[in-house]
């Protein structure tokens, strides 16, 4: 399986979904506080991560789109 070179923009988008969907998953005092806000952020974030340019390219398959999760999330646990 060859490395997929993926822009380091679209690393942030899919780094910051998966911060948000996070956030959205963890339990609260309120149902309200702020899961409205949390939502729509996931929202844009998933409709740009979905129009980049980046998977308009020739040979863009649908595994590249799992493999840039799974990439984005070890770059976060590295992180910690």
């Amino acid at each position: 399986m060859d490395p997929i070179a993926f822009p380091h923009d679209l690393i942030e988008l899919q780094a910051a979904w998966n911060r948000t969907y996070a956030a959205l998953a963890e339990p609260r005092l309120s149902p309200a506080a702020g899961s409205a806000e949390l939502r729509r952020r996931l929202v844009v974030l998933s409709a740009r991560l979905w129009w980049h340019p980046f998977w308009s390219g020739p040979g863009r398959a649908p595994a590249a789109r799992a493999r840039l999760r799974s990439h984005a999330r070890a770059l976060q646990q590295g992180a910690r």
